[in-house]
């Protein structure tokens, strides 16, 4: 697959799977702007943008500058995410609010900017990775799991939404990561099991090419 001269918004792009998907993307023929709170250094068709993805007027200016100097915005990827532990009975509501932010919050403000240029142009991708947890919880993490599970819901309501506009909104539902943080995390894993972030990034990369054009509302578990 291939995003010749497509321009793509990565936001998260810094993380440990942006840092994986970003130069994947880029690698297939893509304008990739990346996109982070603390972006690392360009690396070739890269644009690299500081934002807070949580901040609605920040990031409607961001998309109308993108699309204004750097042509319109044909795919956004959203992998902003974040996670901590934590039985309910031990979780205290400023934890509860900090998974939303990191886990949803961004989905719904990402889209909510890139929505009308894409919608006018009757053209675009949207994709947002959440987690497998949202539809197979383990115990727990239930802040987590529940901003996770707010994600895919808010698939499922925007893909319905915006049906038959020739932009489709999809979500990529990954199991654990073989990333270095979650290796120091669980030292004593079989990592054999965990998904690459490389397998991640071609999954993207076929749901944001024109082969893909008629998917729309669909999670794809990976992992």
């Amino acid at each position: 697959m291939r995003l010749d001269g497509k321009v793509v918004l990565i936001a998260g792009a810094s993380g440990a799977l942006g840092q994986s998907v970003t130069p994947t993307v880029a690698q297939v023929g893509a304008v990739v702007v990346a996109v982070d709170r603390h972006p690392t250094p360009s690396v070739h068709h890269q644009i690299v943008v500081s934002a807070d993805a949580t901040d609605e007027a920040a990031v409607t200016r961001l998309v109308e500058e993108v699309n204004r100097k750097t042509g319109p915005i044909d795919v956004l990827m959203n992998l902003i995410g974040g996670f901590a532990m934590g039985q309910v009975s031990e979780t205290d509501t400023v934890l509860w609010h900090r998974m939303f932010a990191m886990n949803a919050t961004p989905a719904f403000v990402l889209s909510k900017a890139a929505l009308p240029h894409m919608l006018e142009r009757r053209t675009g991708r949207i994709i947002h990775v959440a987690a497998r947890v949202a539809v197979e919880p383990f115990p727990g993490a239930a802040a987590y799991i529940a901003a996770k599970a707010a994600l895919v819901a808010f698939i499922r309501a925007l893909s319905l939404e915006i049906a038959g506009s020739g932009v489709t909104v999809n979500g990529v539902l990954p199991a654990t990561m073989d990333t270095a943080a979650n290796r120091k995390a669980m030292p004593d894993a079989d990592t054999s099991k965990w998904v690459k972030p490389a397998s991640i990034a071609e999954l993207l990369i076929l749901l944001a090419a024109e082969e893909a054009r008629h998917i729309n509302g669909t999670l794809i578990s990976i992992g």
